[in-house]
């Protein structure tokens, strides 16, 4: 599959600490099927992936702080993470249950257990050993 063709209008890009860490987390946790690796130079850290989740992309490198000026290409970490989440809609609530489930056994930390929200979703929330939150998402059966 080529990683350009069913990349979505906006994409999320995740920085992280041990991006062959989170690949392997996120394929036990979310069901991830990786497209693209590229390796840095220093054969250590990965200079880029593409991985498609539920049908849609998402981008991750690990963080190159000798980037980007003074501010560096920095990652979250659980103790300080990311001010934004990822968010995941499925097309059933049983699919955010078994989602939500195989990630916290997949090491994520439990942070909203799954429930049936006032805004029509089945919703919960993980945040991963890397310090980014996922929302998972699936509308109610309507009534």
């Amino acid at each position: 599959m080529d990683s350009q063709s069913n990349i979505q209008p906006i994409t999320p890009y995740l920085t992280v600490r041990g991006a062959a860490d989170a690949i392997a987390l996120y394929q036990k946790a979310f069901g991830a099927k990786e497209n693209t690796r590229m390796p840095a130079k220093d054969g250590k850290r990965l200079m880029h992936a593409a991985l498609t989740i539920n049908g849609g992309t998402i981008m991750l490198s690990d963080e190159f702080p000798e980037f980007c000026g003074d501010e560096g290409t920095l990652a979250p970490s659980p103790e300080k993470p990311a001010a934004v989440a990822v968010s995941i809609t499925y097309g059933t609530p049983a699919e955010v249950d078994a989602t939500f489930h195989r990630a916290v056994e997949a090491g994520c930390k439990a942070t909203t257990q799954p429930q049936d929200m006032f805004f029509g979703m089945r919703f919960a929330t993980v945040n991963d050993p890397f310090g980014h939150r996922w929302m998972l998402a699936a509308p109610l059966p309507q009534r």
